[in-house]
């Protein structure tokens, strides 16, 4: 965009932007200069460059109108105005539907397409198309001249795939940019976005972290080593998409960030994501991470950490300090989960897009990318494709029991290998069987609690919450401890750190869990108890055994078990896969074994890897529709803060949400301080006066005598844990 001299010097830049409290007023040709700039560099990593500094010119048009500079100069007295409207009757006269789509969805989300039978008052975009507004906001688009751009030559426009998916992308660039750029006249104060060390700087520090590993004795250490070597001489093999199959206890984590790094500093990529199936790993990977890198280069945004949904037509303060404050992962290392991940590729709101632009040009490390929930297989390979092959990422499956990915992005994505990056994978997995399996069949929960109070130093896996929190209370109150969702990610990392502390010690030390303690968690018992759950659940649990072969296999025995009574219904078709798996002969661990599983999973599943035809919907431009329905998590979760008095950052973070002056780093400073529920659950809570709900829609708990520091959050009643939470 360019200024048209005449007009800036016949208006002295009176229209506004923006207008803060102070009475200070931003000319809106500053702001859309400003976004247009913003949205340019973001989309210059997949060639849209041009195309979305066209999109930011136009976004805010409409408050040339004389109504939107109205409500500027008084918005307590002037009714709300319909400002993006007139951008995207702009983008649609120049035949340009994807920037029409990301102007109309800058304030209320995208909207679906609609069609021929589309009023001006149906929400779609043919209904804004359609929409009388007034025009003479064309007087004070004078004072700007746009240029001629259109979308990138690599986009074809034959694939409505391709097409959705680069508008998601290029509605992504605008709103980040324009939110930064208000934030930036709004809150001039607000800590600076972006920032971290540059990927050799953080290479030399993972370097120099696993010198202190040469030369080990142990042989399982050595294992490890050369594992880590082969992932750091991949690092300059080209961009594209890998798989890393490590079995548990290889040090997946570390040599994953080694070839990270390694490939992020050969190929000049922006940053690293790891994408984690639960939000009780997080910061367990993040902490990780930054004691490897350093703490300002590391983020952890987990799944239920965003901004509350705005109302459609919102545009007071309370709206601002959400959207400002909202992610959009600028840091080198960003750890987050599926969920977050994939449900924001699937978004249509601008607080859950915003960051999606920061994906271009990464690496992605996809940890345990078995646990993709079946029903959405087909839409998240497609994405992930469309990330490999259009928007300059490097793509890991990285899991111990992987086979059946690889035939999915066959099927699915037929120009496109998985090339894997460590050699020798049979060899290992032979190397690294430091366990045997016994199945002891049904026992009821007393007898468990009894078999498991026998033993000095084992822990027990179970599929829910509720059986946990059973079994924990029929144990010896000595020695004793519990994990689950229910407690925050500070609290389960202190209960971790005893429990490290009695195994080394060599002290009486029982945990009952639920899943969350399989994937990354770094511990080590003699015995595990697992209940029957799909084959890569049991063989995470198993991975907590033995762990650094210290004991023969013989002697390191992981029991799988059932209880009475149906399982739940989120398990029954894995643990039916499994049955099918194990009944063959095989040893659970065997990768024949595995891949049986799988093949049988998704048998049984049938023709339901795109159960709500997402990809159907995203063909035919249904952005909101689409948002609606993809859900890894079929029932909501939010987040409930618990305070801490013995944590000052946290006592400061509690009242900076209640007087509505939070951040970002506000937000990221208290995701260890989180406990996510189901919302039937927080319903239940708010009934009992149990909860405060802050002007802005967070939820801090106000009846601490529901905290219990062992236990966890205490719920009225709990069907259960899902396994991405």
């Amino acid at each position: 965009m360019k200024l048209n001299d005449t007009a800036q010097h016949n208006n002295n830049g009176g229209y506004i932007g923006h207008k803060r409290d102070d009475g200070k007023a931003q000319p809106l040709r500053d702001h859309l200069y400003g976004v247009a700039r913003l949205a340019e560099d973001f989309a210059r990593p997949f060639s849209a460059g041009g195309h979305a500094a066209l999109t930011g010119d136009l976004h805010d048009v409409g408050k040339y109108g004389s109504d939107a500079q109205a409500r500027m100069k008084d918005p307590k007295r002037v009714k709300k105005v319909d400002h993006s409207t007139a951008g995207v009757q702009q983008a649609f006269a120049r035949r340009d539907v994807l920037m029409a789509f990301a102007i109309a969805g800058h304030h209320g989300g995208m909207p679906d397409m609609g069609s021929r039978a589309s009023t001006s008052g149906d929400g779609t975009l043919m209904g804004r198309v359609l929409k009388q507004i007034p025009r003479d906001y064309a007087t004070g688009m004078k004072e700007i001249s746009l240029p001629d751009a259109s979308t990138p030559a690599w986009l074809d426009l034959k694939d409505r795939y391709a097409m959705s998916f680069y508008t998601r992308m290029l509605f992504s660039c605008l709103v980040d940019a324009d939110f930064l750029d208000t934030e930036a006249f709004m809150r001039p104060d607000a800590p600076e976005r972006g920032g971290g060390d540059g990927m050799e700087a953080l290479f030399n520090r993972l370097m120099d972290k696993t010198a202190k590993w040469a030369n080990p004795s142990k042989a399982i250490n050595k294992k490890r080593c050369d594992i880590l070597a082969q992932c750091l001489a991949a690092g300059q093999m080209p961009c594209g998409l890998y798989s890393l199959t490590v079995p548990t206890g290889g040090g997946k984590t570390v040599s994953s960030l080694a070839f990270a790094l390694a490939h992020a500093l050969y190929h000049g990529k922006s940053r690293i994501i790891y994408v984690i199936p639960y939000t009780s790993i997080i910061d367990q990977n993040a902490a990780i991470f930054s004691d490897i890198l350093g703490e300002n280069n590391v983020i952890s945004h987990h799944s239920a950490i965003d901004m509350p949904d705005d109302p459609l037509d919102a545009q007071e303060e309370s709206e601002k300090r959400r959207r400002l404050a909202s992610e959009n992962w600028d840091a080198p290392i960003v750890v987050t989960t599926a969920v977050q991940f994939f449900e924001s590729l699937h978004a249509s709101r601008p607080g859950k897009c915003r960051k999606l632009h920061n994906i271009a040009n990464s690496v992605v490390i996809f940890d345990e990318a078995q646990m993709i929930p079946v029903k959405y297989l087909k839409p998240c390979v497609a994405a992930i494709a469309q990330l490999v092959r259009n928007y300059d990422v490097t793509a890991v499956l990285c899991t111990a029991t992987q086979p059946y990915l690889k035939e999915l992005f066959a099927r699915f994505a037929p120009d496109m290998t998985a090339h894997e990056i460590c050699a020798d994978v049979e060899d290992m997995f032979e190397f690294f069987k430091r366990v045997s399996f016994q199945m002891e069949g049904e026992i009821g929960e007393t007898e468990l609690a009894a078999r498991i109070s026998a033993a000095s130093q084992v822990l027990c896996i179970v599929n829910t919450r509720a059986r946990a929190r059973r079994i924990y209370d029929l144990l010896p109150p000595e020695s004793r401890f519990h994990l689950s969702t229910l407690m925050t990610a500070r609290h389960r990392k202190k209960i971790l750190g005893r429990i490290r502390d009695r195994l080394n010690e060599g002290k009486t030390c029982r945990v009952v869990s639920t899943s969350l303690i399989e994937a990354g968690v770094d511990i080590d018992f003699p015995t595990v108890w697992r209940e029957k759950a799909g084959l890569d659940s049991i063989i995470q649990a198993a991975g907590r055994c033995n762990r650094e072969a210290e004991n023969s296999p013989g002697e390191s025995v992981v029991h799988v078990f059932s209880c009475p009574g149906a399982a739940p219904l989120m398990f029954r078709q894995n643990i039916d896969a499994s049955d099918v798996a194990m009944s063959a002969g095989y040893s659970i661990d065997d990768p024949a074994c595995v891949e049986m599983y799988f093949k049988s999973l998704y048998k049984f599943k049938g023709d339901s890897i795109d159960q709500k035809k997402i990809l159907e919907k995203c063909e035919n431009m249904e952005f909101r529709t689409v948002a609606n329905e993809f859900k890894l998590i079929d029932e909501n979760t939010m987040a409930i803060y618990i305070p801490d008095a013995t944590d000052e950052k946290n006592v400061a973070a509690l009242n900076a949400l209640r007087h509505g002056e939070y951040t970002r780093e506000t937000l990221r400073r208290l995701a260890t301080s989180a406990v996510n529920v189901y919302e039937s659950h927080l319903i239940a809570l708010l009934s009992a006066g149990k909860l405060e709900c802050t002007a802005d829609g967070f939820y801090i708990l106000s009846d601490m005598e529901s905290y219990n520091y062992e236990t966890g959050l205490s719920l009225q009643s709990d069907p259960g844990s899902g396994i991405w939470i």
